[in-house]
């Protein structure tokens, strides 16, 4: 009778204990997870080489023989050709680096509002950004005049890229930070699946009571 009293009771402490050690464990994943994040993140801020930006704007201009839709829709299309205008033309001279480093570099951003182009670069030094943004606009200033009597429309350059003082890419604290801020949301993930997951194990583990059957006799 004691041993059938305290067979459930042994039982029974078991699952305590395990949920015990999950919550323990439960309770540093998340720090921990923090901080592998943040020492991954501001490692990578440390290790990456800085990315400068610089930005050179080209504008369409009509002339008497077009209106300014026309302009516009020579603006989207230059915008969209950019990178084959540069690479046909001199720009990679201008800017001293290869055709496929100014396409792989430069992006361009068209207006649906104005006859506008903007002609962004990025390179490890801040001078070789500036120099791949004008680049790009004066080679697509060079294609616009030279088909200016077809296209009736003029293209100019609107303003020169500035060379940058500061680097586009982050720094290490915002790396840092942004690394462990990821590793508290994994964090978070894991304490949020794991007690389900243990629960589930416990449950399924620890048998229930089992009630004897004595069988009946008939008295004749």
């Amino acid at each position: 009778m004691i041993d059938n009293m305290n067979g459930p009771r042994r039982a029974g402490t078991w699952p305590g204990r395990v949920m015990a050690r999950t919550r323990a464990l439960s309770f540093w994943i998340v720090p921990v997870c923090v901080l592998i994040g943040a020492l991954a993140g501001g490692g990578y801020g440390m290790l990456r080489t800085p990315q400068y930006s610089a930005t050179s704007y080209v504008l369409v201009v009509p002339t008497d023989k077009t209106d300014p839709a026309a302009a516009l829709g020579f603006a989207q299309a230059y915008g969209r050709v950019a990178s084959q205008v540069a690479a046909l033309g001199d720009a990679q001279v201008w800017a001293g680096v290869s055709s496929k480093v100014l396409k792989e570099n430069v992006t361009t951003v068209t207006s649906p509002d104005a006859p506008m182009i903007s002609v962004t670069a990025t390179s490890s030094r801040a001078q070789t950004a500036a120099s791949m943004a004008d680049g790009v606009a004066r080679s697509l200033v060079l294609n616009g005049t030279q088909m200016q009597g077809s296209t009736n429309v003029r293209v100019v350059q609107f303003s020169r890229a500035v060379k940058p003082t500061s680097p586009v890419s982050p720094s290490v604290p915002l790396a840092a930070l942004v690394g462990g801020a990821a590793g508290g949301l994994l964090g978070g993930l894991v304490v949020l699946v794991r007690p389900k997951r243990r629960r589930d194990e416990v449950h399924a583990t620890v048998p229930g009571p089992s009630t004897a059957s004595v069988p009946q006799t008939e008295s004749v």
